[in-house]
């Protein structure tokens, strides 16, 4: 993965991929990560993934997620969810057909839009082509 810009935003699944050896994609997903941005809903959402089973892994527990948490903390700029954040998200939610769990994917893309990050590498770029002419995604 090359881009222009040292301003990438992170998806849960690829630190799904990177954190767990025995996952699909996880080579790529580990050379992705450099100078990167994820957001406390990304953590949150992690840790739902990894305490519960996988086709490639059996779930963390709470303590082994806290603590996979506590790493991911360190590794990366966080992006807190704040009231730029929120308006970003209220104004894509008039503008662009959102509904159901496609208001979390919003959510990343409103984090994005007030930190000023323009890059998102996920595995689920379906889930953002409505985003496109906002956010470059990266496909993992």
């Amino acid at each position: 993965m090359t881009t222009e810009t040292r301003d990438v935003f992170i998806d849960t699944n690829v630190l799904v991929y990177a954190t767990i050896a025995s996952a699909p994609l996880h080579q790529q997903a580990q050379q992705s990560l450099h100078q990167l941005w994820i957001s406390r809903q990304v953590l949150h959402e992690y840790a739902m993934v990894v305490t519960r089973p996988q086709t490639f892994m059996n779930p963390l527990g709470a303590s082994g997620a806290a603590a996979q948490v506590d790493i991911l903390m360190r590794q990366f700029q966080i992006a807190d969810d704040t009231d730029r954040v929120t308006a970003e998200w209220s104004r894509l939610l008039q503008s662009i057909p959102i509904g159901g769990r496609q208001v979390y994917d919003a959510n990343i893309t409103a984090t994005m839009l007030a930190y000023g990050v323009t890059h998102l590498v996920t595995n689920n770029g379906r889930d953002f082509a409505r985003y496109s002419h906002l956010i470059t995604v990266i496909p993992l």
